[in-house]
């Protein structure tokens, strides 16, 4: 039980950070390795609003999540865009993105160890312990896995049951026929790489809450969300969330009954399996 408790809400924090690079790749054709650069970034904002200003983890999540929206907004406007235009839709787009957004990983490092330094950052908020199942979770563990079960499945919801969902599915699967029936591609494809920045927003507050970080674990996060990703299938938002879950109780397993130094060797042996084995993911690749 408390392998499951634990592995349930350490996988909801990787299923939404895995969500957000689904959504990016999957529809705007961009593997983000800078993924988990935001991720802290977003991190690194809330400790500096709780710290100096006061200003619950809570209620930053309101400021954090729009801010990194904005970001990836013009992220794809300023630096992805180029890249679209040159490639000419086809494959040399994942290339140039990966190249581009490598670059960009150790920009946006750099500028987190200027402003916030080298050392390890946590904050003390509610951790208090709370009986769950005769589980004894801390309360901030509880609030990070209930932010991020209302963020990642309110999205899913959205792409599933409204027009708005339709379209950008429509853009995963078909991006050339997209355009025939009237849907603008660059407009989809910038909003899909903005959620996806603003979903990374949301799960670095998540991970700020009960986690203690530093500004070069970012490789760390995106390694992780590309394991998920593979594991569920590009492009498909359920095989994703269903494997950010499965590979928290996997670490959470290995950690309590193995060592917990063997933790990150378990993912990429799991990783190495399913992309010798079942290349496609566990649930297939789709939109």
């Amino acid at each position: 039980m408390t392998i499951l408790v634990l592995g349930l809400v350490l996988g909801g924090t990787y299923a939404l950070l895995a969500l957000g690079l689904t959504i990016q790749y999957g529809i705007a054709r961009i593997m983000n390795l800078a993924y988990g650069e935001m991720t802290l970034a977003a991190a690194f904002v809330l400790v500096f609003l709780f710290n100096q200003l006061g200003l619950p983890p809570l209620l930053s999540i309101l400021f954090v999540a729009p801010a990194g929206y904005v970001t990836g907004w013009l992220l794809y406007t300023v630096m992805m865009r180029p890249l679209v235009a040159r490639s000419g839709g086809g494959g040399k787009l994942e290339l140039d993105s990966i190249l581009a957004t490598f670059g960009l990983l150790f920009v946006v490092q750099g500028l987190l160890l200027l402003f916030f330094g080298s050392n390890f950052t946590s904050i003390s908020y509610l951790d208090r312990g709370v009986s769950v199942f005769g589980v004894t979770v801390a309360l901030n563990r509880l609030i990070a896995f209930a932010v991020c079960i209302v963020a990642g499945g309110g999205l899913a919801l959205a792409l599933t049951r409204t027009r708005w969902g339709l379209i950008m599915r429509a853009v995963a699967l078909t991006p050339g026929s997209a355009p025939l029936v009237g849907i603008d591609v660059t407009r989809v494809a910038r909003q899909a790489f903005a959620l996806g920045t603003a979903l990374a927003a949301i799960g670095g507050t998540s991970v700020a809450m009960y986690q203690t970080f530093s500004a070069t674990d970012g490789v760390v996060f995106t390694m992780k969300a590309l394991v998920i990703v593979i594991m569920g299938g590009v492009g498909n938002v359920p095989g994703a969330l269903a494997a950010g879950f499965a590979l928290g109780l996997i670490e959470t397993f290995v950690a309590t009954v193995i060592d917990p130094g063997l933790t990150l060797a378990a993912t990429f042996a799991i990783f190495l399996i399913v992309l010798l084995w079942r290349p496609e993911g566990l649930f297939g690749r789709r939109a």
